[in-house]
C-alpha cells in the first residue's frame, strides 16, 4: 500500500486537480490520499476570521465570498455531471456553517484559538469532500475521527496511543479503492474539540497514516521537483537532490527547508518507510527519495561531502555567560529546563570548552520569553554577579550544511570557514554534532544570501565557480575587456567551470548595476539608457552594499578618486584588479596598507598590467622574491608609447610626426604629454622597485625630462604645434646616434634601490637595441641571475593587450588550472 499526500498547490486549481486525478487513478489499488485545503484557502480563512473579529464586516464578507467562489469554480470544472448537484449541496451546507461561525465571531468581536481551529478545519474538509467526488472509486474519511491530539504548552501534539488503533481500525480494513483523508486537522482526545497539527500538518497526517499501516511508500506531491541543494529563491543554480537519508532530510527541514513539514519524517523513519517527493506539475521528474540507505545505488554517487544547505533567517542568539558557570554541575540542565517550561524550542547550541559561555539559537518570537525565563531561573546568580546579564542578539540567520558524507571527511569545516572568511562573512557562533552530519553557524542576517551563494557556488555543491565583476572605466581598456569576456565566457564555463558575471559597469558619467549579471552585448546600451549619475561615492556604496560573494572590483581608469576606493573594497572582502597605477605607485604607506589589508582579509589586490601591459613582469618578480631570490638591478624600457615614438623617428619622420602617429595608433594617452613627461615610466619603476622589496617613492626617482616645462601648458593642439620646435634638435641627436651605431631608448633603472629614468643611446650589443615597435623589455639581475640577467620582452602597449592582462588577473583570482 502507498500513501500519497497532495499539497495546496496540487489541489489549488482545475488544471492541477486534473493532474492529481490522473496520478491517483493510474495507481494500483487500494491507495490512500491525504489532501490539503485548496491553495491559499487556509490563509484566506485566517484573514477572514481576523477581519470578522475586528468588526470589519465588508472586508470579511468580501473574502468569504471569494472562498465560496473558489470552491464553486472547482466543482463546476471538475466534478462529474451526475455528482455535481449533490456536491454543490454538501459543500454549500458546510460553507453556510462556516458563514455562521464568521458571523458569530463578528458579533462577539472575539476570535478564540478554539474558534480559529474550527474555522481553518473547513479548508481541508471542503477540499477532501470535493476531491472524493472527482476521483473514481474514492471514499471520504474524516481525519478528526482518527487523528487525536493532546495539549502541551498550548500546542496540539499527536496522541500516538489513541491515534494508532483508530487509523488501523478505520483504514486498515482496506475496504476501499481510494481513501481520501483531509490532512492537517485532528481532534482533542479528551474534549473532542477540533484541533490541527500545525501549518504543513497535512504531510504529518500522511506520515502518521503510512507508519500506522506499514505502507510501502509515502509520496509527497507538491509544486517542486524535490529537495533542492539550497533555497532556489536565494540561489539561482540549485539542483534537485536525487537521494537523502532520513537524517539528512530531517536536518535540512529543521534548518529551514520548506519542502516537508519537519515532524513528517519521524513516524516513517522508525518504520523504515521511504518518502518520495514528487512534483504534481512535472510528474515525470525523478524527484527526491528519502530512505535509511545512503548507497550509491540510490543516487548518492556524486561523492560530494554535503547534500544541501538550509537556513533560518528568523534567528536570535541568546548567551548565558559568567565565571560562575565553570565546573558547576547541572548549569545547562537548568537553562534548558527553564526554556522547556516556557515551550521555547532551541535549534542550535554552542558551548565554550571553558564552560563559561553557553549560546543557543531560538526564533525571534521566542526570544523575549526565553530571556525572561532565564532571568527568573538565575535571579540569584545574576544578582551576585556570578553570571553576566543574559544577552540576546537579533537580526541573525542560522545556516546549516548537511550531509552524511561529511562523517570522517577531514577538512570540511576548515574549508567552510576559510571560504566564509575570504568573503568577509563573520561567524558569530557555530556547532557541529558528533555525528558529523551537520555544521551549523550563526551570522548576521545581511550576510545570509552571500553566505549561501558562496558555499553553494564556490565551494560545495556546484561544479561551476562564479566571479562577480564590477568593471569601472569603459574606455579603450574597459571596452576591450568586455569584448574579451564576451568571447571567452562560454569557453571558460565549458572547459574551466568558471562563470564570469558582470554585475556592475561604470564610465565617467554613469553607473549601472545588475545583481543577476548583464548581457555583455547590451550592457553599454543599458548603461546609457538606465545608468545612474556616477560618482566614486555611489560606486563604493553600491558595490559594498550589494554584499555579493566572490566580488572583483576591476579598475580600468587612471582616476585617483577610483584608486582611493581600494581600501574600502579590500576591507569588505572585494578583490581588486587594477590597470590604474595610482594606488601602487602613490604614497608608500598607502601601498603597504593595501597589501596588508589584502593579506588580512584573504583577498587579492592584483595590478600586473601596471607595468608591461600583459607581460608577466610583476608575477615573475613576486615568484623570485617568494622563492628566496633578491633583485639587485632592474634595467627596462617600460613605455610602449615612447618606444614606438623613438622607433618611428627617422630622417623622414620628425619627432612631432612620430608623436602624432603614436596617438593615431592608440599607443599614447589622449594627451601624449602624459607619456612624454616620463611620469608614467617613473610610476612603473616605483612599482617594480616596491615589488622587489625596496622602499621607493616617486620623489626618489631621478628623472631627465624629455620636454621643456613650457610644453606642458595649453591644449593638446597647442602642444602638437609647439613640439615641432624640437624636431631639429631630436633629428640632430638621432643622426649622431645613428652614425655611432646607436638608438634612442627611454630607460628606467633601479640599482640597489637607486632609481632613475631618462633618454639614453644604446649600442647594437645592448639588449634594448633591437626592441621593435611598442615592445617593452626588462632585465632582472638577481642573486641567482647575476651574470646572465633574466630577460622579459614583448608587446607592452595597447588597450587590447592591457585588457588581456586585466583578464588574466581576474582569472587568477579563481585559482583555476
Amino acid at each position: 500500500m502507498k500513501v500519497l499526500k497532495f499539497g495546496g498547490t496540487s489541489v489549488g486549481t482545475v488544471e492541477s486537480l486534473t493532474s492529481v486525478k490522473k496520478i491517483v487513478e493510474g495507481r494500483r489499488k487500494p491507495v490512500i490520499i491525504v489532501v490539503s485545503a485548496l491553495g491559499g484557502v487556509t490563509d484566506m480563512l485566517i484573514s477572514t476570521a481576523k477581519a470578522a473579529a475586528a468588526g470589519e464586516e465588508d472586508t470579511y464578507l468580501e473574502t468569504y465570498a471569494k472562498i465560496i467562489k473558489r470552491h464553486h469554480d472547482v466543482i463546476e470544472g471538475m466534478v462529474p455531471d451526475h455528482l455535481r448537484s449533490q456536491t454543490f449541496n454538501d459543500v454549500d451546507r458546510m460553507l453556510d456553517e462556516l458563514g455562521n461561525i464568521f458571523k458569530g465571531v463578528s458579533l462577539l468581536n472575539d476570535l478564540s484559538s478554539r474558534s480559529l481551529d474550527t474555522i481553518v478545519s473547513y479548508g481541508e474538509r471542503l477540499s477532501s469532500l470535493i476531491i472524493s467526488r472527482i476521483i473514481k472509486g474514492a471514499r471520504l474519511f474524516d481525519s478528526r475521527q482518527i487523528i487525536k491530539t493532546v495539549d502541551q504548552f498550548g500546542k496540539h501534539v499527536l496522541d500516538n496511543d489513541a491515534t494508532l488503533p483508530l487509523v488501523m481500525q478505520t483504514l486498515g480494513a482496506k475496504d476501499y479503492e481510494v481513501a481520501v483523508v483531509p490532512g492537517f486537522i485532528s481532534s482533542d482526545s479528551a474534549t473532542g474539540d477540533v484541533t490541527n497539527l500545525g501549518r504543513g500538518g497535512s504531510d504529518y497526517t500522511a506520515a502518521i497514516i503510512a507508519a500506522a499501516l506499514d505502507a510501502d511508500l509515502l509520496e509527497i506531491w507538491t509544486d517542486v521537483d524535490g529537495f533542492m541543494t539550497a533555497d532556489p529563491r536565494i540561489i539561482s543554480n540549485t539542483y534537485v537532490i536525487d537521494h537523502l537519508t532520513f537524517v539528512e532530510a530531517m536536518e535540512l527541514c529543521n534548518f529551514g527547508a520548506k519542502v516537508i513539514y519537519p515532524p513528517t519524517i519521524y513516524p516513517v523513519f522508525h518504520k523504515n518507510i521511504p518518502i518520495l517527493l514528487k512534483n504534481t506539475f512535472n510528474p515525470d521528474a525523478k524527484g527526491t527519495l528519502i530512505s535509511s540507505s545512503s548507497d550509491a545505488s540510490e543516487g548518492n554517487s556524486d561523492g560530494k561531502a554535503i547534500k544541501g544547505i538550509s537556513s533560518i533567517s528568523d534567528t536570535c542568539l541568546i548567551t548565558v555567560s559568567g565565571l560562575g558557570m565553570v565546573g558547576i554541575v547541572g548549569i545547562n540542565a537548568r537553562i534548558f529546563n527553564a526554556l522547556a517550561r516556557e515551550g521555547v524550542s532551541v535549534f542550535m547550541v554552542s558551548q565554550a570548552s571553558s564552560e563559561n559561555t553557553t549560546s543557543f539559537a531560538v526564533k525571534n518570537e521566542d526570544a523575549a520569553r526565553a530571556v525572561e525565563a532565564l532571568e527568573k531561573e538565575y535571579a540569584a546568580e545574576l544578582a551576585s554577579g556570578e553570571l553576566n546579564p543574559i544577552h540576546s542578539e537579533h537580526n541573525l540567520a542560522t545556516v546549516a550544511i548537511v550531509g552524511e558524507n561529511m562523517r570522517n571527511a577531514a577538512g570540511v569545516a576548515g574549508r567552510l570557514f576559510n571560504t566564509l572568511g575570504r568573503n568577509g562573512i563573520n561567524v558569530i557562533s557555530c556547532a557541529q554534532g558528533a555525528s558529523e552530519t551537520n555544521i551549523s553557524f550563526v551570522i548576521k542576517i545581511k550576510d545570509q544570501k552571500k553566505a549561501l551563494n558562496v558555499i553553494h557556488d564556490s565551494f560545495f555543491l556546484s561544479d561551476t565557480q562564479v566571479l562577480n565583476l564590477f568593471i569601472i572605466g569603459i574606455g579603450n581598456i574597459g571596452r576591450h575587456l568586455l569584448q574579451q569576456l564576451a568571447l571567452q565566457q562560454e569557453k571558460l564555463l565549458r572547459e574551466k567551470a568558471l562563470k564570469l558575471k558582470v554585475v556592475g559597469i561604470a564610465n565617467s558619467t554613469k553607473v549601472y548595476f545588475d545583481r543577476e549579471g548583464m548581457n555583455l552585448d547590451t550592457c553599454l546600451d543599458r548603461l546609457a539608457a538606465e545608468g545612474l549619475q556616477s560618482s566614486p561615492e555611489l560606486i563604493r556604496d553600491e558595490v559594498i552594499g550589494m554584499n555579493i560573494f566572490n566580488s572583483v572590483f576591476v579598475d580600468c581608469t587612471s582616476s585617483p578618486q577610483i584608486a582611493a576606493l581600494y581600501p574600502d573594497m579590500l576591507s569588505h572582502n572585494v578583490n581588486v584588479v587594477a590597470a590604474n597605477k595610482i594606488a601602487a605607485s602613490g604614497c608608500f604607506d598607502g601601498y603597504r596598507e593595501l597589501k596588508a589589508i589584502a593579506r588580512r582579509r584573504d583577498v587579492k589586490y592584483l595590478f600586473e598590467t601596471n607595468v608591461g601591459a600583459g607581460l608577466p613582469i610583476i608575477n615573475t618578480i613576486n615568484s623570485l622574491i617568494n622563492s628566496g631570490d633578491k633583485i639587485i638591478r632592474i634595467e627596462a624600457v617600460l613605455s610602449g608609447t615612447l618606444n614606438f615614438i623613438f622607433n618611428t623617428i627617422s630622417d623622414t619622420v620628425p619627432f612631432s610626426e612620430a608623436i602624432r602617429r603614436a596617438m593615431a595608433e592608440g599607443y599614447s594617452e589622449p594627451d601624449p604629454r602624459v607619456d612624454l613627461s616620463g611620469t608614467d615610466v617613473m610610476r612603473k619603476l616605483v612599482i617594480l622597485a616596491r615589488e622587489s622589496g625596496y622602499q621607493v617613492s616617486l620623489h626618489d626617482v631621478i628623472s631627465t625630462p624629455l620636454l621643456p616645462p613650457a610644453m606642458f601648458d595649453g591644449s593638446v593642439e597647442d602642444f602638437l604645434e609647439a613640439v615641432k620646435q624640437l624636431d631639429d634638435d631630436f633629428e640632430s641627436r638621432r643622426g649622431k646616434a645613428t652614425r655611432e651605431g646607436k638608438r634612442f631608448r627611454f630607460v628606467a633603472r633601479l640599482d640597489n634601490g637607486s632609481a632613475s629614468v631618462g633618454l639614453e643611446m644604446v649600442g647594437s650589443d645592448h639588449p634594448f637595441y633591437n626592441l621593435e615597435g611598442s615592445n617593452n623589455v626588462i632585465l632582472l639581475t638577481t642573486e641567482r641571475y647575476h651574470d646572465y640577467p633574466m630577460v622579459i620582452k614583448g608587446y607592452g602597449a595597447g588597450s587590447d593587450v592591457t585588457a588581456a592582462g586585466v583578464f588574466a588577473d581576474i582569472i587568477s583570482i579563481a585559482n583555476i588550472r
